[in-house]
């Protein structure tokens, strides 16, 4: 879908639509052709993570230059969050609102970014479809994910590709096997 799209924009839209990613929200109203490439944006985004859980082993991963910072304040303000299922109230409703927006903001100016939305997994062990995912913050997602690969909770997502990836594949057919 976001490739599709892309590549309807063609060489100067995707230009165009670089650029305009980068203003800020101030500049812009409720534009459907942005909100597409925000939504694109944040889709790439979420496949290239995944991609990248897959295939490295996620306790390996640095996400940014402050994952130190980022992990042992997330665990400081969230000490029983449940990273292994989360809820969208855990997230979204008024309660987590107000208790995220202060871990959130004292990352502004050392995250690039920190408030840019991305799509987070609600089942660490599951893929980005619908259903397993939520609009977050970047700081959230970055927090949130940090702490799963720290606590090993990604490591399903990266044994389950290993297992496909190391298990026997058929020979393919020559006109000397037929």
């Amino acid at each position: 879908m976001a490739e599709e799209a892309l590549a309807a924009l063609g060489v100067d839209g995707a230009a165009a639509a670089a650029n305009a990613l980068s203003l800020p929200a101030e500049a812009y109203g409720n534009d459907p052709r942005l909100e597409v490439m925000w939504a694109m944006k944040a889709y790439n985004h979420a496949e290239v993570y995944f991609n990248l859980i897959s295939s490295v082993d996620p306790k390996f991963l640095k996400l940014t230059k402050l994952d130190d910072k980022i992990y042992s304040t997330f665990r400081e303000s969230f000490k029983d969050l449940d990273l292994k299922v989360l809820t969208h109230d855990q997230l979204k409703s008024s309660n987590a609102k107000e208790r995220w927006r202060p871990f959130c903001n004292q990352f502004e100016g050392l995250v690039e970014d920190f408030n840019f939305g991305t799509l987070l997994r609600l089942d660490c062990e599951k893929d980005y479809v619908e259903d397993n995912t939520v609009f977050a913050t970047r700081i959230q997602f970055f927090a949130i994910e940090i702490a799963r690969n720290r606590e090993g909770l990604n490591n399903t997502v990266y044994m389950s590709n290993r297992s496909k990836s190391s298990s026997p594949q058929k020979p393919a057919r020559t006109s000397k096997n037929r």
